[in-house]
């Protein structure tokens, strides 16, 4: 499926080929997409933020869509992410670049602009805030806070487990999983389900899409991961320790141009509260800090106008 004015090629970064699409021309722009997503999920920001000036450039992240995939689930720590991420900018004929993520994009150019100040000269993160790097290590933390309950991203830990579930109806998860990160959707109102639950079974499905999802939308996610299959998507939760082992000693601000925009109605907001309260006192320069009302998970799409004006207003704050 192709997108009006995008167009999508193959390039080397950090030893593997990265699929992008890309639209304009002018100072780079980077937008990293999140899980389970792919570069379509920017299908709304091309066109303006290329008609603003800006070469846009969207990759497919590592282990989805019709980038590299490697085996080995050390491969997706957010260290490597980022060595792709910087690696697209000289790849792409630029010395530096402006970053901006959604879900676990975000921590990425958060991180690209953490380690590599010289390389990001502005950062914006969509539905995760910045944090610095813990002071324990992460998963031993997650499981004592989650003990007996459900958690999805212990439940993704287990390799094959979550990928089992997926592929046996790549469609119908993903429908259910998109409506559920949606801000229509009652988080409170779900099912409580026990440690030993599965992501899916219990939800049902949805009666119909949500005005931002199309059909066409969906089944374009689907061909994604029905040929790529998702076991590199689920990797990046697999990595929480060892990317936190590979960052001792990490800065703890951020002194770019920055931007943060999340859905109020989104959960990982809900569980990030503090760390978004606390933000402005690890970057040092946030331009634009925004809720957009009765807006959930999936920022870019569901919001697509106001999410346009927030980078096109950042973006001009920046070049001016």
């Amino acid at each position: 499926m192709s997108w009006p004015g995008v167009v999508q090629r193959r390039i080397a970064s950090n030893g593997i080929q990265m699929n992008i699409a890309e639209a304009g021309r002018g100072p780079l722009v980077l937008l990293l997409h999140g899980f389970p997503e792919s570069w379509y999920s920017w299908r709304h920001q091309f066109a303006p933020i290329a008609a603003a000036g800006y070469h846009v450039v969207a990759p497919d992240m590592r282990g989805y869509g019709r980038t590299d995939k490697p085996h080995e689930i050390e491969a997706y720590t957010q260290v490597e992410v980022v060595k792709d991420t910087i690696g697209l900018i000289p790849a792409l004929g630029y010395e530096q670049a402006i970053v901006i993520g959604h879900d676990w994009g975000a921590p990425t150019a958060w991180a690209t602009a953490l380690f590599h100040p010289d390389k990001v000269r502005a950062v914006g993160g969509l539905s995760v805030p910045f944090m610095p790097r813990s002071p324990v290590q992460p998963m031993p933390m997650m499981r004592e806070m989650f003990k007996g309950q459900f958690f999805y991203q212990l439940y993704f830990f287990e390799p094959g487990v979550a990928e089992a579930e997926f592929e046996s109806d790549i469609r119908m998860c993903l429908k259910k999983f998109l409506v559920l990160g949606g801000g229509e959707t009652d988080l409170t109102a779900l099912p409580v389900k026990g440690e030993h639950d599965d992501m899916f079974s219990s939800l049902p499905e949805p009666n119909a899409l949500p005005k931002w999802l199309t059909e066409a939308d969906l089944d374009f996610f689907t061909a994604e991961f029905e040929r790529s299959g998702m076991r590199g998507p689920l990797n990046y939760y697999r990595n929480h320790d060892l990317t936190w082992k590979l960052t001792e000693g990490a800065p703890t601000e951020i002194h770019q141009p920055a931007m943060f925009l999340a859905g109020a109605n989104d959960g990982v907001v809900a569980m990030a509260a503090p760390a978004i309260q606390m933000m402005p006192h690890f970057v040092k320069d946030l331009r634009i800090n925004r809720m957009l009302p009765g807006i959930g998970l999936w920022t870019q799409q569901e919001a697509p106008k106001e999410t346009n004006a927030a980078i096109l207003e950042f973006l001009k704050m920046v070049d001016g």
